[in-house]
């Protein structure tokens, strides 16, 4: 990321292909696009885009949260598992099915999410109670509730529906770089490291461990 011209990033082209070249690597054309921070960009499944800051007029900020692709690749993996033929007991269900949105949500909750993780929360919930009355038609909507959603909660016997929307959003902070204590591999925390593997060593009597510098 710069911050010119248009034309000054296609000019760096040439320069990365140079820098990746002796490591083996090559700069994909396909991948690889020019545009505006206000425009955004998709990377490892977050958008990254500029916008301006709710309720600060005349500020502006750059928001990183899940790209509408990989929110729709969740949603079809639900969409999956909710099937009625996949799972025979709602346990087996709920274990899939958490397994995925506890995963995609804690790799996500460091962005702005809270609105995502409500939508996602809401459309999983009502896939689930779809897999239930389609598995139990016999049973009107009350028997089913008061056997499967007691407050609303989707469980069977110990295994609960994960909630995505219960995940709390942890914003990375920016720290400054002044003193060890904004260095997150500082000079400080690499000899705390290195003591505490040497008493590791002199605990189960290896040979003495020589630190690098």
């Amino acid at each position: 990321m710069i911050y010119r011209t248009r034309d000054d990033a296609q000019a760096l082209y040439g320069d990365v292909a140079t820098v990746l070249a002796p490591m083996g690597l090559r700069l994909s054309e396909e991948k690889t696009r020019v545009c505006h921070i206000n425009d955004g960009f998709d990377f490892l499944g977050w958008r990254i885009q500029r916008r301006r800051k709710r309720g600060q007029e005349g500020k502006w900020a750059v928001y990183t949260y899940p790209s509408k692709k990989a929110l729709l690749s969740v949603m079809e993996k639900v969409r999956s598992l909710t099937r009625r033929e996949k799972h025979k007991t709602l346990a087996l269900l709920l274990r899939s099915l958490n397994a995925v949105l506890r995963g995609w949500c804690n790799y996500f909750c460091h962005g702005v999410c809270s609105a995502t993780f409500g939508y996602l929360d809401h459309f999983a919930w009502w896939r689930v109670v779809g897999w239930l009355r389609k598995r139990h038609a016999g049973l009107n909507w009350g028997t089913l509730r008061r056997r499967y959603l007691v407050n609303w909660q989707i469980r069977d016997g110990r295994t609960e529906m994960f909630r995505p929307n219960t995940i709390p959003i942890v914003r990375c902070r920016f720290r400054d770089c002044k003193g060890d204590r904004g260095r997150p591999w500082s000079r400080r925390m690499l000899t705390n490291l290195n003591q505490t593997k040497q008493r590791l060593y002199d605990i189960f009597s290896l040979e003495t461990w020589a630190p690098k510098q």
